[in-house]
């Protein structure tokens, strides 16, 4: 599944493109220049509607001061989606704590303050692909969004953005 990078500024698109490539993350990352081409890619809308060459992404990195929509309307927009499962993370230049705690009351998953070294950059994207893309688990109904094909017998117990879209829960009742 795809990676949703929503940036307006081309040397932070490729900057991060590169940090995630130096990182090991496998993941195609998509790009969307301003708030409101992010929000027609979430809802399929215009050039976006084709699903096999957009698949919904399995992961948002939302800049905050974005043309059009600015960044935390973008997320209040994914947040007010019924049944969306979304992990969204700022990654933005501003450290305001007012930025800050608006992101986290809209429902932000984390909150990253772009690093100035390119190495920090790497060590950055190592830790999305760390946490986020291999050890984080997502409900079962995040499937359901991307009309995944029923799991077999032996997928793995979680879902993840490396080996999605197979998934498969064990059943833990009590006996």
């Amino acid at each position: 599944m795809p990676i949703l990078q929503v940036e307006d500024d081309v040397n932070d698109v490729f900057l991060l493109q590169h940090a995630m490539t130096a990182a090991g993350v496998e993941n195609p990352i998509q790009v969307a220049t301003d708030g409101q081409q992010a929000i027609d890619y979430l809802k399929g809308a215009g050039k976006f509607a084709d699903r096999e060459k957009f698949p919904l992404p399995c992961l948002v990195l939302l800049d905050l001061k974005l043309p059009y929509v600015m960044g935390l309307e973008v997320l209040k927009w994914i947040r007010q989606q019924p049944g969306a499962v979304q992990i969204v993370i700022l990654l933005t230049a501003s450290a305001d704590d007012a930025d800050i705690a608006m992101a986290y009351r809209l429902g932000a998953n984390a909150f990253l303050t772009k690093p100035s070294k390119a190495s920090g950059l790497v060590d950055m994207a190592r830790s999305i692909k760390d946490f986020w893309l291999k050890q984080n688990t997502l409900p079962e109904e995040s499937h359901a969004l991307v009309s995944a094909p029923a799991p077999d017998a032996h997928a793995l117990d979680h879902v993840d953005c490396v080996s999605w879209p197979t998934v498969n829960r064990p059943n833990h009742e009590s006996h």
